[in-house]
C-alpha cells in the first residue's frame, strides 16, 4: 500500500482529500482538506471526535454552539504568517462560510464530547526556530502536548529549499511513555513554487515499511509507524501541516540510532 494520497478535483461540498482511521487502516487521524469559493458553505458534525480547523488560506466565518469566530484568515499563501484556526469540540456541529476563496484543513482524533470551540489565532501560535544550519526549519506548534485538547497534535511546518526536517529521522511508534509515545501522523505538502517536489522516507527499524515517496503539491504521506524525514530540493521551500493522535497526547519521540550523532554532537 502506496503512503501517498493525492489531492483530487473537489466533491460537491469542496472535499478534494479525506483521510479516515477506516481509509487508512488506523485507529486514530483523520485528516480533510476542502476547497471553498466565496460563498459556499461547508457544514459537518465528527461523532466521537474532536477537530481543529485550520484556515490554510483565505477568509472565513466559522459557528459552533452559540460562538460564532468571523473574518477570520488572511494568507495567501500557506508560507505567510500562522494560521488561524478553531478548535470544536467532539460531537459538535459547525459550520464554515467562506467570505473569499478559501481552503481549511481539518484535522480530528477521537475525543469524549466536552468543552466548547475555541479560536487559536496566530498570536497564539508564535514560530520557533528548530535545527542548526541545513536542517534548519521553523515550526509553528497550534495544538502541542500541553493545549487544551484530548488526543489531538497540530503542527505546521516551513523547511526552505536546500533543508531537511524530521531529521535527524524519529519515530514515535512504541506505547512506552516516558520513553517513546504511539502516534500516527498525517503529512499535508505545500510547495512553493507550486510545480516543485520534495522527498519523504518513512521506514522501520526491520524496513518492514521502506518507501521513498517523491511528494508533489496537494500531497499527504501517511506515517502508521516507522521514521519519517523529509527533504526539500533547493529552489523550492516545503509547507507541511502535521496531525499527530495516539492512545496518550504527548510527543516523545526516539531518534534512528544509526543517525542520532546528528543532534548528539
Amino acid at each position: 500500500m502506496s503512503l501517498r494520497v493525492r489531492s483530487g478535483a473537489p466533491a460537491a461540498d469542496g472535499t478534494v482529500l479525506d483521510i479516515t482511521p477506516e481509509s487508512a487502516g488506523w485507529t486514530y487521524v483523520g485528516f480533510r482538506v476542502v476547497k471553498l469559493a466565496k460563498g459556499d458553505h461547508y457544514a459537518h458534525r465528527e461523532p466521537a471526535r474532536e477537530a481543529c480547523i485550520v484556515i490554510l488560506t483565505g477568509t472565513v466565518d466559522v459557528s459552533a454552539m452559540d460562538e460564532l469566530f468571523v473574518d477570520l484568515g488572511q494568507r495567501s499563501t500557506v508560507f505567510e504568517a500562522p494560521a488561524t484556526s478553531v478548535y470544536i469540540p467532539a460531537d459538535t456541529a459547525y459550520a464554515v462560510v467562506a467570505s473569499a476563496d478559501a481552503e481549511i484543513a481539518i484535522c480530528t482524533a477521537p475525543a469524549r464530547p466536552g468543552g466548547t470551540p475555541r479560536l487559536i489565532s496566530p498570536e497564539d501560535v508564535g514560530q520557533e526556530l528548530r535545527g542548526q544550519g541545513t536542517n534548519t526549519r521553523f515550526v509553528r506548534n497550534i495544538l502541542d502536548d500541553k493545549s487544551e485538547a484530548q488526543s489531538l497534535l497540530v503542527v505546521e511546518v516551513i523547511t526552505p529549499g536546500g533543508h531537511w526536517s524530521s531529521y535527524p529521522p524519529h519515530k514515535h511508534d512504541r506505547d512506552a511513555y516516558p520513553e517513546e509515545t504511539f502516534l500516527e501522523e498525517t503529512y499535508y505538502h505545500r510547495l512553493s513554487p507550486p510545480q516543485g517536489f520534495a522527498f519523504q522516507r518513512v521506514y522501520t527499524d526491520d524496513r518492514s515499511i521502506d518507501q521513498a515517496i517523491a511528494v508533489e503539491d496537494g500531497d499527504v504521506v501517511m506515517v502508521p509507524r516507522g521514521y519519517h524525514p523529509v527533504g526539500a530540493p533547493h529552489g523550492y521551500d516545503l509547507y507541511y501541516l502535521n496531525v499527530m493522535a495516539g492512545p496518550r497526547k504527548n510527543w516523545v519521540f526516539a531518534n534512528d540510532p544509526d543517525h542520532a550523532w546528528i543532534v548528539a554532537k
